[in-house]
């Protein structure tokens, strides 16, 4: 039958290329012992490319498929729809025919088939294709077989087929198209078994969904199934659908729909032990590929037949361990604004800057907390210290220890957990000499890092980033800077509690941080009002800022020939020198900084050109002293109104003193720590380049995808694994699809957490108040900084806020993420600027469209969404 059809029997995983990912997988599970899989063959991607070359018109309609975006919907539509009609056009060549008809006579020319696409891009570990192409049941006969395998390679480029592509980076002609022929089952129930459970990503529970006929009235969505949980050989959770009609066999070819009798619609679709029977063979099938399976089955004369298992691509992966114990992990980007995923270089780096060690998984960093939790002794101080942080973390814990058996058994003669960052504050007297010696402290220490490294080179360099990290380390965990940012969050939380139990006031610490001194964040967003002030006044250079686009990096140069453009250019360098190391996700050394792309810089600066008038930066720092200022003095006199009021001031007085002095600091340590990393990252770079020049690495930001002892030894060897970085390269794509969860087990399950109240008004989206207050405003939900268009009055919603998205602060009156905490920079931040902010607000993005008018409840933690007007 030569190279244009293949049967199953010869095919295994190896052959994506030339049967694509269903065939290649009905291959490889018709080769697994007590696996049963209809007979039947595949039409190769030989077949599919040559008919592709003999369609004259269909290259050019590839060409302006590939130019467009993917948001181009009715291009998109118009264009595949052209290529679908030229590909069923076509008469298969008389030699294909020809092989195909062969392979049918084997079978029996009128016995029924099922005609299933199977691309080369779909079922892949990093990226499932699935639903993206057609399937066609009881096909009957050769001619009608020839006429859907035509239309197989067709759906190839339905519009979502094509969008998808679009959005995900493949090439067009790089996907070819294979076609399976099976024969035709007729089952009495059929469905899909995920060997992992596809909510929560529990790799030790099995979940069986099942309806009668066939599975594609479950696949289609036309009927309610069955679902079965099944974990260690028992069902631990049933739920039996009704089941008002089934999809069948038509005897005219084809399939119909057909309504199940009423006596049968709330029957199971299986017995309890054919359930348990198909999870234990999703194991031996699960076992089989290495990774938990997709699985579509059909029960036929009481033995089941698979008709198609695939990777599930949606599961978080799970740290690996020496051991097979019980483990219990917290998310590190949680608590540092940063969720997305890193690459090898930013996750070695803050491993190597960090004091707990941290585990791996799907690009994040984890903290294995299994002990503690386990500890009657640590546990309290766990669950409370990270529950204060994030309250759906520390329910996502109590739910873990809610479990019997889970946690192993842990002897209290240990020290009960400290939290990070604890310890005591007493120690600190409120003097305002302090921070500044500390910061000064710090500054000294990277000149001097930025000095010495300029003589290293080779391997002298990786060793002195080595010896400086413990420097770093050193001023980062100075006992006295932990003092100083404990006794500003210490002093925040008496107020809060005290006056809220004598004055019956939420959250007074808002106001009475805004403004304070010292606050890096929140002056870097200032000071980007300050560059605005500076262009203004030149409306050449405001036009040019216009129209610069991305990639324009050299754009500084080009200002000095217009009218304001040298001040302009020296204002926005300047801001660059004391802000340029800061980025989206700057915890990640890789990611790139505002001084390696100062385009980022320039929607914001166009923003504060536009919304705002001169001298706004001043007046707006002003303006929170004095509202801190007044709120003080009220609250002391309040105070002093109550029994015992003079005694209760003049505690209350010390206090809001130490939060004023202390608080702002709190944002330095991490503007000292990414400061250094640009030292090291432009001194890399410098290596990189030479690495590049020597024919050693192919571009330098292949050093992203090495950890850093790996480059150490890349360096010293002057060789590197190529195919390593190719590797890593193709997995850091596929993480940036996974959401990270908050908590996660050894067992594969994400626990989300919830809030537990009740206190809400009705469909309000609950989360953390973090910024007092309560605003009304249009909805901007912006997931990329660079596009954020903003203007007067509006409320930011975004996934998380790092201090890079401090500048965009000053421009809106509330706060909405999905991620944060209390001492969490965007927190921080709208107490300073006195913005009414929810963290940690579940799928807000998702939840709140664009352009909505909402209402943030900063006082007490929940968004509304307000009826359009």
């Amino acid at each position: 039958m030569g190279s244009y059809v293949l049967d199953l029997q010869e095919i295994d995983q190896t052959q994506v290329a030339v049967v694509g990912g269903k065939g290649a997988h009905l291959g490889e599970l018709s080769r697994i012992d007590g696996v049963r899989v209809p007979a039947g063959f595949c039409v190769t991607t030989d077949a599919f490319r040559q008919v592709m070359a003999d369609a004259a018109s269909i290259d050019g309609q590839l060409d302006r498929l590939s130019r467009l975006n993917s948001n181009d919907r009715d291009a998109i539509r118009a264009i595949s729809a052209e290529v679908r009609q030229s590909l069923e056009r076509i008469v298969i060549p008389a030699d294909l025919a020809a092989a195909i008809g062969q392979a049918l006579a084997r079978f029996g020319d009128q016995a029924a088939y099922a005609v299933r696409s199977s691309a080369t891009a779909e079922d892949l570990p990093g990226a499932s294709f699935a639903g993206q192409q057609d399937t066609y049941l009881n096909i009957v006969g050769p001619a009608a077989i020839l006429e859907h395998i035509s239309r197989c390679w067709a759906s190839l480029f339905t519009e979502r087929a094509v969008t998808y592509r679009l959005r995900n980076g493949f090439d067009h002609r790089k996907v070819d198209m294979a076609v399976v022929v099976q024969q035709m089952v007729f089952p009495h129930a059929a469905g899909i078994l995920f060997t992992a459970e596809p909510v929560t990503s529990n790799r030790k529970v099995a979940s069986v969904e099942a309806s009668f006929g066939l599975g594609e009235a479950l696949v289609s969505g036309l009927v309610n199934a069955d679902v079965y949980q099944v974990r260690d050989g028992d069902i631990v959770a049933r739920t039996v659908a009704t089941k008002q009609r089934a999809i069948v066999a038509s005897p005219a070819g084809g399939t119909q729909e057909q309504p199940i009798e009423p006596a049968r619609q709330d029957e199971p679709a299986l017995t309890d032990a054919q359930v348990v029977q198909l999870a234990q063979l999703g194991r031996r099938i699960e076992a089989h590929f290495g990774s938990p399976q997709d699985i579509e089955w059909c029960l036929v004369d009481d033995d089941f037949q698979i008709v198609q298992s695939r990777p599930i691509t949606t599961l978080f992966p799970i740290p690996e361990t020496d051991d097979q114990d019980n483990h219990v992990y917290v998310s590190v980007g949680h608590q540092q604004m940063m969720t997305d995923p890193m690459k090898p270089l930013g996750l070695s780096f803050w491993q190597m800057t960090t004091p707990r060690p941290m585990a791996e998984a799907g690009g994040r960093l984890f903290v294995d907390v299994t002990q503690p939790l386990a500890s009657p002794a640590s546990r309290a101080g766990l669950v409370g210290a990270l529950g204060k942080s994030d309250p759906l973390i520390g329910d996502a814990l109590q739910t873990v220890l809610e479990r019997d058996g889970f946690l192993p058994s842990v002897t209290d003669d240990g020290p009960a957990w400290v939290p990070p960052g604890s310890g005591s504050s007493t120690a600190v007297e409120t003097d305002p000499a302090i921070v500044t010696e500390l910061i000064e402290r710090t500054q000294a220490s990277i000149a001097e890092a930025k000095r010495d490294i300029r003589a290293a080179s080779g391997s002298a360099l990786l060793d002195f980033i080595l010896a400086d990290i413990q420097e770093m380390k050193r001023v980062q965990f100075d006992p006295r800077s932990m003092q100083v940012i404990m006794a500003g969050m210490e002093a925040a939380w008496w107020l809060n509690e005290q006056l809220q139990e004598w004055l019956g006031e939420k959250n007074v610490a808002d106001t009475l941080a805004q403004s304070a001194p010292h606050n890096v964040t929140s002056e870097m967003g200032l000071a980007l009002l300050d560059v605005a002030d500076v262009i203004r006044p030149y409306p050449k250079v405001v036009a040019f800022l216009h129209e610069v686009g991305d990639e324009d990096e050299g754009f500084l140069d080009k200002l000095a020939e217009l009218e304001g453009g040298r001040e302009a250019a020296e204002a926005i360098r300047a801001y660059l020198d004391t802000y340029g190391m800061r980025c989206v996700g700057e915890i990640d050394i890789t990611r790139p900084r505002w001084g390696e792309r100062p385009t980022t810089l320039v929607p914001m600066i166009l923003a504060n050109v536009e919304n705002f008038e001169p001298g706004a930066g001043a007046r707006r720092f002003e303006q929170g002293r004095q509202e801190a200022a007044k709120k003080e003095q009220e609250l002391l006199e309040r105070l002093r109104a109550l029994p015992d009021g003079e005694s209760k001031a003049e505690e209350t007085k010390p206090m809001i003193d130490r939060l004023r002095t202390f608080t702002g600091y709190r944002e330095y340590p991490k503007y000292g720590m990414v400061s250094r990393y640009f030292v090291y990252k432009q001194a890399l770079l410098e290596e990189a380049e030479r690495l590049v020049r020597a024919g050693v690495l192919g571009k330098r930001e292949d050093i992203f995808f090495l950890r850093f002892q790996e480059l150490h030894e890349v360096v010293r060897t002057g060789q590197v694994d190529e195919e390593l970085i190719g590797q890593r390269r193709e997995a850091f794509r596929s993480y940036q699809a996974l959401t990270p969860p908050r908590v996660l087990t050894s067992d594969g399950e994400a626990i989300a957490g919830t809030y537990r109240r009740e206190d809400l008004p009705t469909d309000a989206l609950v989360g953390l108040p973090v910024s007092a207050g309560t605003i009304e405003g249009r909805a901007r939900v912006i997931l990329d900084i660079a596009e954020a268009d903003l203007e007067p009055g509006d409320i930011l919603v975004t996934a998380y806020t790092d201090p890079s998205w401090s500048p965009l602060f000053v421009a809106v009156t509330g706060l909405v993420t999905e991620v944060g905490g209390l001492m969490t920079h965007g927190a921080v931040i709208a107490r300073e600027y006195g913005l009414p902010a929810v963290v940690g607000v579940q799928n807000a993005t998702r939840l709140i469209e664009d352009g909505q008018r909402i209402r943030v409840n900063g006082t007490d933690g929940y968004v509304e969404i307000l009826p359009a007007t």
